[in-house]
C-alpha cells in the first residue's frame, strides 16, 4: 500500500507540471506531499506490526492498534474538512481558470496550456464552450469561433464555429 500511494503522490507531481498555470496556488501540490509522507509512515507502521507480530510483544501490538487508531481519526477528520471546503476549491480553480481563459491569445505559453488541457480533457471552456463568448480572444476574432482545441477529436473538419455546437 506504500509503494502504490508513493507512485500516486509522485505521479501526482510529476503531472502537475502540465497544470501549474491553472494551479497557481503555492499549495497545490500540498495533497501530493502529503500522500508521500503518509505512505513512508504507512511502511513504518507496516514495519513494526509484522515485527510485533513476528515476536508476539503485547506492548508492540498494544503501540500498533494505538497508531492505527489515530490514523483513524486523521482520515475521518480529513474526509470531514474535504467535503466541507469542496465548493471552495471548485471556487477558486474556476476563478483560476477563468483568468488564464482570458489571457488566452492563441500564441502565449498559458494559451498552449489551455489547449493542452481542453484536448486531453475533451472539454471546451471552464464549464462549456460558452464560456468563450466572453473571452478577449472571442471578441478580438470576430469569427464567432472557439479555438480548435475545443473540437471533438473523431471530427476532422471541425472549424470551432458556434452554429456548430455538435462537434464542439
Amino acid at each position: 500500500a506504500a509503494a502504490g500511494l508513493s507512485y500516486v503522490g509522485g505521479y501526482v507531481i510529476n503531472t502537475y507540471k502540465s497544470y501549474d498555470n491553472f494551479l497557481q496556488d503555492k499549495y497545490a501540490l500540498l495533497p501530493a506531499v502529503i500522500i508521500i509522507c503518509v505512505a513512508v509512515v504507512m511502511f513504518i507502521i507496516g514495519l513494526i506490526g509484522c515485527c510485533a507480530t513476528f515476536r508476539e510483544s503485547r506492548v508492540g501490538l498494544g503501540l500498533f492498534l494505538a497508531i492505527i487508531l489515530v490514523i483513524f481519526i486523521a482520515e475521518v477528520s480529513a474526509f470531514v474538512l474535504g467535503f466541507v471546503y469542496r465548493e471552495k476549491v471548485k471556487t477558486d480553480v474556476q476563478g483560476t481558470m477563468r483568468s488564464v481563459f482570458e489571457k488566452y491569445d492563441g500564441k502565449n505559453p498559458e494559451s498552449t496550456v489551455v489547449d493542452y488541457l481542453q484536448e486531453q480533457l475533451h472539454c471546451c471552456g471552464v464549464k462549456n464552450y460558452s464560456d468563450w463568448t466572453t473571452t478577449q480572444w472571442f471578441n478580438s476574432t470576430g469569427n464567432s469561433s472557439v479555438p480548435l482545441s475545443c473540437c471533438r477529436q473523431d471530427m476532422k473538419n471541425c472549424t470551432g464555429r458556434l452554429d456548430q455546437p455538435q462537434e464542439l
